[in-house]
């Protein structure tokens, strides 16, 4: 590089990669969703569109039909003229390499609106001008392929184009569609569609060769550094342009002999933009600091920062120069002492680490990011670095950021005892049991978990202790971002509520007209016949755990657990609650699945012997074909099973999952069922339990189908109920919804009972076994939440 006659070497790449250039990716994520837009209105929503474009042209339609025949020739004429006119532009400004890409984005364009079904359609543009220009511009003004390459050699050429001109013609461009409201009250969908096309061709290709914002200004730094008195004479590239700034090391002629150079860009501040957008929808606005309006307002204050910190004599950096550069860039250059850094240091410095940053903390002072690279020793001294994220004026819950990160930093050098050790000794027991309730994932910025490999585990590491040391035996974490993990949860399975209700939703009119016929009596009954799952649940549970929990506080479970088991497809979201409920009661996660796994093995062992029970109680005339699948789907099941058993054996993680995880579970299974047989009270409580759960719902059912005026013995219903509801089980909606109602009202129909008893019965039984639990279980799984319960 040759600077006002200097030959200045650059070692290293200066070219952002693809990946990050954010300022491009997001022009093409708009495109395709604006594409996707266009696309979705004119297939989709087409008529509507045709009534607004209408209604729309009544109201601004207000030219006579020269005065619109004279707008139409005057904007189809700049229409025409207008890919020429970038063309000059670009010859003009000497844009040589530029025109590749305006010819490649006009072609492509073009090409990709001139495909049919039946190949390429060749566009029909006549030159000779006829008698009337109107009908002359038209076939270009009408023809989505010339709005296509309008689109993408504008696009393309933007970057390098003067602001002005090309502000006026993207307006040009754009008011496309209102002057043919105007003019012609419809705005042609194609044409709409060829601007989209257009749009996102363009910048596709700006995206892939890069915009002028990509060339870096080591000129106008070069001479920036040279009026703050330091003579660049060689750069080197420490760190290419990505999600950071792009480092370079500049050899001068000086004292220093050495410079470190952050040089911005546009796609650091895109980047920034996002990171910082997001943080502030997710995270509490206390945990947010306030945002930078621009890339020049986060650079200056990232040396402001350095500049305070200085002062205090904690800073391993002095800042030389901030300034503006072409192209959008700004630079921001300084020097480093020279520090030895915090992982190559002994332990025996770990207490002045921590005295340092708390003499920090007390100028109100908070680092934001204490990565092992921020924090150094020179000499005597420890020395922090790398302000982007500081803040002066800190809150308390920032001092305490800080404080939780330097525990995870300092373990994962030193080890968790020595490093929670000094902290204590430094800070104070109480100062470091409250920053330690912000030793959690969310809290940890993204620097530190590129720095620390395994920062997952040493946070947990560092939490537990921090609790040994102090004593303490829990430690309530921080929620620091706006929705904690239970809430989202909670939303999720109110969507599923939603979802799964629906169906039940439109059918209630006609259920509440068929309600006026029953018999409220039978369904009061059934209602209280129903509360017996919940008792036998609660029982088999409670004697799986080995009576280690609460009955009462079981019973209470039981609620709340159907509102979890019904929003989630197979139950999955009861057995998890289950399990979290005897882990909160003192059982390990170990034992506490084991339970819950025992509870399910011995309730399938019940269902399937009352089965065959009632069954033969039924007598050899009862048709329980209909029930049996097909054979085809009975050789489906059994392949579909024998493969996924061969993925877990021939797949090493999977296998590896089934050794460490599953096996430890089935032996204490198995290990239980086995003290199961030597304990007959405890076996009996738990088969009696399992009992009521199945006996509980096929009385619910009975009594509804009473309520209707019956038709059916109470075996044939418990066949009905357990049959019917096994296979909806297997159905991948929440709480079985659709499935269950159907296999019901079939099985009923099966043994007789006319449809005009069957179908109303179903559904009162539904609303006393699941959607009156759902509703009561909502407000027992809030309330159980804030008990701490689960």
């Amino acid at each position: 590089m040759r600077v006002d006659g200097r030959e200045i070497p650059v070692t290293g790449s200066l070219l952002q990669p693809l990946i990050r250039r954010t300022t491009d990716i997001v022009r093409v994520m708009l495109a395709a969703l604006w594409l996707g837009v266009v696309i979705a209105a004119s297939v989709i929503t087409r008529p509507e569109w045709l009534a607004l474009e209408q209604s729309v042209s009544d109201i601004v339609g207000f030219l006579t039909p020269d005065q619109s025949n004279l707008v139409y020739l005057l904007y189809g004429i700049a229409i025409l003229i207008l890919p020429f006119a970038i063309l000059i532009e670009l010859v003009i400004g000497r844009q040589w390499k530029l025109l590749a890409g305006y010819a490649a984005a006009g072609i492509i364009a073009g090409l990709l609106l001139s495909i049919t079904g039946t190949g390429l359609s060749a566009p029909q543009w006549h030159l000779q001008v006829p008698e009337r220009l109107d009908t002359f511009l038209s076939q270009f003004l009408d023809d989505p392929r010339w709005i296509a390459m309008l689109a993408a050699v504008l696009t393309v050429s933007s970057p390098w184009l003067p602001t002005k001109p090309r502000r006026w013609w993207w307006f040009l461009l754009l008011a496309f569609a209102p002057i043919h409201l105007v003019v012609s009250t419809v705005v042609p969908a194609r044409a709409m569609f060829g601007l989209a096309v257009g749009w996102l061709v363009g910048a596709l290709i700006v995206w892939v060769v890069g915009t002028p914002a990509l060339e870096v200004p080591l000129e106008a730094a070069v001479r920036v550094l040279a009026r703050r008195g330091h003579t660049v004479t060689a750069f080197t590239v420490v760190r290419p342009a990505g999600s950071g700034p792009l480092v370079l090391a500049a050899e001068i002629d000086g004292p220093e002999r050495e410079l470190t150079v952050e040089m911005y860009g546009k796609n650091q501040r895109s980047h920034g933009a996002l990171r910082m957008v997001w943080r502030w929808l997710t995270f509490r606005s206390s945990e947010t600091a306030a945002l930078h309006g621009s890339m020049h307002r986060a650079v200056e204050h990232r040396a402001l920062m350095t500049i305070a910190v200085g002062e205090t004599g904690l800073s391993g950096q002095q800042v030389v120069a901030v300034a503006s550069l072409d192209r959008g860039w700004m630079l921001y250059a300084h020097t480093d002492a020279d520090l030895t850094p915090l992982n190559e240091t002994p332990v025996e410095h770990l207490p002045r680490v921590w005295k340092a940053l708390d003499a920090l903390h007390s100028n109100t002072v908070a680092h934001g990011d204490l990565r092992p690279d921020d924090v150094g020793i020179a000499g005597d001294k420890v020395l922090f670095s790398g302000f982007g994220s500081a803040e002066f004026g800190a809150s308390d819950t920032q001092l305490h950021t800080d404080i939780a990160q330097l525990l995870v930093t300092t373990t994962a050098i030193y080890g968790k005892e020595p490093a929670v050790g000094a902290a204590i000794d430094a800070l104070g027991e109480q100062t470091v049991l409250i920053a330690t309730r912000r030793l959690i994932k969310s809290a940890m910025p993204s620097g530190i978990r590129m720095a620390i490999p395994e920062w997952g585990s040493i946070v947990g590491e560092a939490r537990d202790e921090v609790r040994r040391q102090t004593g303490q035996d829990k430690i309530e974490a921080d929620q620091i971002t706006r929705f904690s993990r239970n809430q989202i949860i909670q939303l999720v399975l109110l969507i599923g509520l939603v979802y799964v209700a629906y169906p039940f939703i439109s059918a209630v009119p006609t259920f509440f007209s068929q309600l006026r016929t029953a018999n409220w009596w039978w369904a009061l009954l059934g209602l209280g016949v129903s509360s017996l799952t919940y008792f036998g649940a609660a029982a088999a549970l409670w004697a799986c755990a080995s009576g280690l929990v609460s009955y009462r506080n079981l019973v209470i479970m039981q609620i709340a657990n159907t509102f979890a088991a019904t929003t989630t497809p197979a139950r999955v979201g009861g057995l998890a609650l289950s399990v979290r409920f005897l882990q909160k009661g003192g059982l390990g996660t170990v034992r506490a699945t084991a339970a819950v796994a025992l509870q399910q093995a011995v309730q399938v062992i019940t269902h399937l012997s009352l089965l065959v029970l009632f069954s033969i109680v039924a007598g050899t005339s009862a048709d329980l074909s209909h029930f049996v699948p097909d054979p085809t789907i009975i050789y489906l099941a059994a392949g579909v099973g024998v493969g996924i058993i061969g993925t877990f054996m021939f797949v090493p993680k999977l296998r590896r999952w089934l050794n460490n995880s599953v096996r430890p579970q089935l032996q204490e299974v198995l290990g239980e069922l086995g003290q199961l047989a030597k304990d007959p009270k405890r076996f009996s409580i738990i088969i009696a339990g399992c009992a009521a759960i199945t006996l509980g719902l096929a009385g619910a059912l009975w009594c509804s189908v009473q309520a209707f005026g019956g038709g059916t013995t109470f075996v044939t219903v418990t066949i009905v109920t357990m049959i019917g509801g096994t296979l909806a089980s297997a159905a991948p909606t929440p709480g079985g919804v659709g499935a269950v109602e159907a296999a019901l009202i079939g099985g009923l129909a099966a043994f007789g009972l006319p449809a005009s008893v069957a179908v109303p019965s179903v559904l009162l039984y539904r609303v006393l076994t699941c959607w009156l639990p759902v509703f009561c279980g909502w407000f027992t799984m809030r309330w159980m939440t804030s008990k701490e319960m689960i």
